[in-house]
This record gives structure tokens, C-alpha cells and sequence, in this order.
């Protein structure tokens, strides 16, 4: 999928990111990178809201894992389970989330989802501004397989 279909795809299937503005500057089944502007998500110290920060790093390990199902023909729902996010410091511009599979147990997803029928994933997200890690987003996906 490419970075502006992907930004089509969740702005139609979750409003909540054109809301945000929210783009696609990378997207593979290995790494997405997604950038929300300061605008739209500030809040009263004139820095990005805590709650669109949160969103941002959300959507990002979303959609790296979905694109990775979807990649391997694999139906299902793809829901948050729990999330945790570590705010370093006040995002004053434009951020990027980047979401990676690394370090994942992919093997051991697929097998617990095949015999199962749902599984579930822990996928991490970094964001970034001015180049410099601004919070960190930890985030446990389960897939429901559709049969």
C-alpha cells in the first residue's frame, strides 16, 4: 500500500485522523511512518495534545500490523487491547510516528491466531520531533481471524 493510500484508508475508516490531519510518510509491511501537524491537535500551552500525541503513535502500530496481515491474505479485526505512553518532552510542531514490527514474535502470532482463532501482539511506536524522540507508545494488538 502506498503512504496516500494509507492516509486514505484511515482517514475513511477512522475520522478521528483527518481530524489530526494525519498523513503517511512510510508505509510497508516492516515500517510506517506517520506525521500529524502541530495545528489541529494543539492544546492550551500552544504544544500537541497529549491525546493526539497518543493517537498518532496508536495509528502508526496500527497500521504497520494491519498492512502486515493484510500482506499475507489474512482476514481478520484488529483491535487495541491495552496501550502505554511515556511522554519525554512537549512537542512544539509537527510529529512523526514510527512503527516497527522488529523484535515481534511474528512466528508464534500466526501460530496461536491459526489454532485460536485470535492472537495478540505487542507493537512499539516512536515519536519524533525535530528529530529527537518526543514520547514513546507501547501498544498489545489482538487480531480476530473472520472465518
Amino acid at each position: 500500500m502506498t503512504p496516500a493510500a494509507l492516509a486514505d484508508f484511515l482517514h475513511e475508516h477512522i475520522p478521528l485522523s483527518r481530524a489530526m490531519n494525519v498523513t503517511a510518510v512510510r508505509a510497508s509491511v516492516e515500517e510506517v511512518v506517520l506525521e500529524a501537524p502541530l495545528e489541529p491537535n494543539i492544546n492550551v500551552h500552544g504544544t500537541m495534545f497529549g491525546g493526539s500525541a497518543a493517537t498518532l503513535g496508536l495509528l502508526a502500530a496500527w497500521s504497520v500490523l494491519h498492512l502486515r496481515l493484510e500482506a499475507e491474505g489474512i482476514s481478520n479485526q484488529l483491535v487495541i487491547h491495552r496501550t502505554e505512553m511515556e511522554y519525554l518532552k512537549p512537542i512544539a510542531g509537527t510529529a512523526q510516528a514510527v512503527a516497527r514490527l522488529e523484535g515481534a514474535d511474528w512466528a508464534s502470532f500466526l501460530h496461536t491466531l491459526d489454532r485460536r482463532g485470535k492472537a495478540r501482539l505487542k507493537v512499539n511506536a516512536a515519536l519524533v520531533f525535530n528529530g529527537e524522540p518526543a514520547a514513546r507508545l507501547a501498544g498489545e494488538f489482538v487480531a480476530i481471524l473472520e472465518r
